[in-house]
């Protein structure tokens, strides 16, 4: 059983679970985490697993060798020791977490409520806003392919980057 915390950062302390002392009851469980979202390193492609002692062994013989490299692990190593930047990450995308879904309502706008890095809301033929917002140079991603067929799925970004796309997916309603 594979537990993914990718976005375990981006939630408030009263909602992550413990984890981590699941894995004494359950010694098949391996919990992931990545430093591709809160801590930004998504380019870097490195993450850490825990999991019992013989789970672990059998990973490590059928992993490919020299799987991080060294940049990737120095970068690591050290944004785990920045708590700093991570209280800030969390805290930037909380307010802009804010601003997307205040912007949302007063355009009317259903979506679903997040605690990651993204919103997806739902717009009437959202095909054709993806292409609108795309012409204006922002990028959404439509989630049709997960049976969600009217609803595109927004990161959530700097404040500035946050009002160019709400006033892009007005525009791209409007007309």
């Amino acid at each position: 059983m594979v537990l993914d915390e990718a976005y375990n950062e981006y939630l408030p302390d009263n909602l992550k679970p413990d984890s981590i002392r699941w894995l004494k009851r359950f010694p098949n469980l391996v919990v992931t985490r990545t430093f591709s979202k809160v801590y930004g390193l998504a380019g870097l492609r490195v993450g850490y697993a825990y999991a019992a002692a013989g789970v672990a062994d059998l990973m490590n013989r059928v992993r490919q060798p020299f799987n991080v490299n060294s940049v990737a692990l120095a970068a690591a190593t050290a944004a785990l020791e920045d708590a700093d930047f991570v209280r800030k990450s969390y805290e930037l995308n909380r307010s802009g977490m804010r601003q997307m879904t205040d912007g949302f309502r007063r355009l009317g706008i259903e979506y679903i409520p997040s605690y990651g890095n993204f919103v997806s809301f739902r717009v009437k033929d959202a095909a054709d806003v993806f292409r609108k917002l795309l012409k204006a140079g922002v990028i959404v991603r439509p989630i049709a392919s997960y049976g969600m067929p009217e609803h595109l799925r927004v990161t959530i970004g700097l404040e500035s980057e946050n009002t160019r796309f709400l006033a892009a997916l007005e525009q791209a309603l409007k007309g």
